[in-house]
């Protein structure tokens, strides 16, 4: 690929999605957008370059967005997150909030949805624990594709057999021809929207617990900042951030600070809660 059609895609994809790629990930590129190529009848990733340098296709950049921020995820990914939302954060926050008995939780970046059913798959096992209480599940992402799969709720035979227990598969999936379809009632419990991360989340609302894990790594420091200040201003002074175990808020932003015996567990900066 020619130095300056990797510039040129480099550039656009950081405006549009906040992705940095160094030099040394050319190959990703080219590996992922040689299908893009493809499919708009273009030979290869010099006139895919040139199709974005002269006619700036929404379609075409569009699609290579797509095809870019499409990031890999599982069940209950790193587990821990999970058992300390379900045995610390919940909790705490419902002991907060007798009088509304009402949590609303954010799932940035939630790719194929596997995140959020997680959670609400916790939810759900705790049954007559949240009698009364609305628990509101709310997952975003960039990219339009990975939200239409995730809403179906059809996973594939190696998607459902990383992180997701037997026990759990075999209680909220059934089979579907080659594909594992999860519980309708689960998947009524999260709600799907598209969202650019470089954008306010003003519009979302404001949330109690906010999963953005293994995003952040993909951006620069100023993106994150700008990132982490926008979430920090859609949250009561209770509430919990969770980031991935490569992530941190540490000289990137003033507004949260790590919660201490907590691995990946952040709140905000004027925060005196105990968790």
């Amino acid at each position: 690929m020619k130095v300056e059609d990797f510039d040129l895609l480099a550039s656009m994809l950081k405006d549009r999605s906040g992705l940095v790629l160094g030099k040394d990930k050319a190959y990703l590129l080219e590996t992922r957008l040689m299908p893009v190529a493809r499919k708009h009848g273009l030979k290869g990733l010099e006139e895919l370059a040139d199709v974005v340098r002269r006619k700036r296709d929404e379609n075409v950049m569009g699609d290579i967005t797509e095809a870019m921020t499409t990031n890999e995820t599982l069940f209950f990914r790193d587990q821990k997150p999970f058992d300390l939302f379900r045995d610390v954060l919940l909790p705490k926050l419902m002991e907060g909030r007798q009088d509304s008995k009402r949590i609303r939780i954010w799932c940035a970046a939630c790719s194929g949805g596997q995140e959020p059913y997680s959670l609400a798959m916790i939810l759900k096992e705790l049954g007559s624990k949240l009698m009364g209480w609305r628990i509101e599940i709310l997952a975003t992402d960039i990219s339009v594709e990975m939200l239409d799969k995730a809403k179906t709720g059809l996973y594939t035979q190696f998607e459902v057999q990383r992180g997701l227990p037997i026990t759990i598969l075999v209680k909220y999936f059934r089979q579907t021809g080659d594909k594992w379809q999860l519980d309708a009632g689960i998947r009524s419990m999260v709600q799907f929207r598209e969202f650019n991360l470089l954008e306010s989340p003003s519009a979302l609302g404001t949330f109690d617990v906010v999963f953005c894990r293994n995003v952040l790594i993909y951006f620069d420091q100023e993106t994150k900042k700008k990132v982490l200040d926008g979430v920090a201003r859609q949250m009561p002074k209770d509430g919990a951030l969770l980031l991935g175990g490569a992530e941190t808020v540490l000289g990137v932003t003033d507004s949260f600070k790590p919660v201490q015996g907590r691995r990946g567990v952040y709140q905000l900066s004027n925060s005196d809660v105990e968790f």
